[in-house]
């Protein structure tokens, strides 16, 4: 199973990025689909889930309103339209994959993780 994140990059304060997870070797379907963050000197967190006919999405409260995820089950690829950045938004973003039923935010519910996309924002 490979995870192939990308999409991230440099940009101002109150830009835009789209980040893309493509994956491979698994039943795309069949995974709910999630993006983590990680900073530096922290821990990698919840940002946000699709279900996986993408009928249903969560996300973090620090993204409500200025983050879109969303799924292409037939090119078994997730996106995470991000707008509005802030510099607090800086980290490298990590897609992961879930065969749990539900849209976990949890990350010991993931089997599969890609090798993340760095974020840079700034001020």
């Amino acid at each position: 199973v490979q995870l192939q994140a990308s999409g991230g990059g440099l940009v101002q304060a109150g830009g835009s990025l789209r980040l893309s997870c493509a994956a491979s070797e698994l039943t795309f379907s069949s995974y709910v689909m999630g993006w983590f963050r990680q900073a530096p000197g922290k821990e990698r967190e919840f940002v946000a889930v699709i279900s996986r006919l993408g009928r249903g999405t969560a996300y973090a409260d620090s993204v409500v309103g200025r983050f879109t995820i969303s799924r292409d089950n037939a090119k078994n690829t997730v996106y995470l339209q991000m707008n509005s950045l802030k510099p607090e938004d800086t980290a490298v973003y990590y897609c992961a994959a879930s065969s749990d039923g539900g849209a976990t935010m949890s990350r010991d519910t993931y089997n599969y993780w890609g090798q993340g996309t760095e974020v840079t924002v700034s001020s």
